[in-house]
């Protein structure tokens, strides 16, 4: 096969392994022209792979209900349906893994191009990849749009109820726990009474625009639920989420990514109160690494040096279940390939090279 067959070739491999690559926008590039001030020389870093794991976790306070043992009495509520112990628990929701391109700084480069050059310049994003070679860059900013509820009208948000208000005197009054327990629960039997009322038609005095009905409605949900916990008990969960990195160097069988635990969240790795979340990551070989010839490679000190990406396959498990699974760029994995800068010194024809920034891979050559 023929050196520039196989070059095409595995640019065409980097560019399908590159579908699946999560991209985070450029949203700061810099413009550098080719001129004498800087000896007409331009450098560069290529980026090597970082894999970003994010977790999302949830937290979950249970409170008990100060009359738990009184559910069934008064409200004939079963046992199962009553939190009888104040807890706090942790549940492991999703993983998501993202390739990301940082500078590698053992991979700097200096694109030295002949004065005459037909005007040429270079993109770099401001921590030095490189974008383009004599081609405008315009980086795609993606913003995730949030849908928020529109606050302007005041009929449509629920009047927030101060607990202790809903208290009545009578209940504040009794004598005993169990007393209050009783009262507590004629209280919600009253709620529920005057909601059959005003649903209806037999309450008397009851709203009539349908705006100012529901927010009726909703405060005696809100009053009863305030009644109800006192029984059943609370509970609220909270989504929280952490970060981790990895450098791929090599292929990692089983390892411990962090650990778990149910009743702590996400403990160290050293931490033996967690479960293991273990991560695998597998080089692919999706790339034959090309032999340079030396003697080659000395008659072409001016060339611009490109990555081709290899991909790994990436999974990440805790216990019997997987949360993630797929495939990944990784230039570690990849190699390294040349391109002449005389493609430039053609005036006729200027030629213009489009790459993938975190990568370093060729997206496009246009001539």
């Amino acid at each position: 096969m023929k050196p520039e067959k196989k070059i095409t070739l595995l640019i065409m491999g980097s560019i399908l392994s590159l579908l699946s690559l999560q991209l985070q926008a450029q949203t700061n590039v810099v413009k550098i022209n080719a001129i004498k001030s800087n000896n007409y020389g331009i450098q560069y870093f290529l980026p090597k792979t970082l894999l970003e794991i994010e977790v999302e976790y949830s937290e979950t306070k249970q409170k008990a209900g100060i009359y738990a043992k009184y559910a069934s009495k008064y409200l004939g509520i079963d046992s199962q349906s009553v939190i009888s112990e104040d807890l706090t628990y942790y549940t492991l929701d999703k993983v998501n893994v993202k390739a990301l391109g940082i500078p590698n700084k053992n991979e700097s480069y200096l694109i030295e191009f002949k004065a005459k050059t037909t005007a040429p310049y270079v993109y770099l994003t401001e921590n030095g990849l490189i974008c383009t070679i004599n081609a405008e860059y315009n980086p795609q900013i993606s913003a995730e749009i949030k849908k928020t509820d529109n606050p302007s009208n005041p009929a449509t948000l629920k009047p927030p109820i101060n607990t202790q208000s809903v208290y009545t005197e009578e209940y504040l009054r009794a004598g005993s726990v169990s007393k209050m327990a009783e009262i507590a629960a004629k209280q919600i039997y009253r709620i529920r009474e005057s909601r059959s009322d005003i649903l209806t038609g037999e309450a008397e005095n009851a709203p009539r625009d349908g705006e100012a009905l529901k927010i009726v409605l909703a405060n005696l949900d809100e009053q009863e639920k305030i009644w109800m916990e006192l029984f059943t008990g609370s509970s609220q969960t909270e989504k929280k989420n952490d970060k981790f990195s990895i450098e791929p160097v090599a292929d990692m069988e089983k390892e411990i990514l962090f650990r778990f635990s149910k009743y702590r969240g996400i403990v160290s790795v050293d931490d033996l109160s967690g479960s293991p979340v273990y991560i695998n990551l597998k080089d692919l070989k999706t790339v034959e690494i090309p032999e340079v010839d030396p003697k080659r490679k000395a008659k072409e000190p001016q060339s611009i040096v490109y990555n081709i990406p290899g991909t790994a396959f990436v999974e990440v498990y805790y216990g019997l279940n997987c949360f993630y699974k797929g495939e990944h760029p990784v230039t570690q994995f990849g190699a390294t390939q040349i391109l002449a800068t005389s493609l430039f010194e053609d005036k006729k024809a200027p030629v213009q090279i489009f790459f993938y920034p975190h990568t370093g891979a060729v997206k496009q050559i246009i001539q």
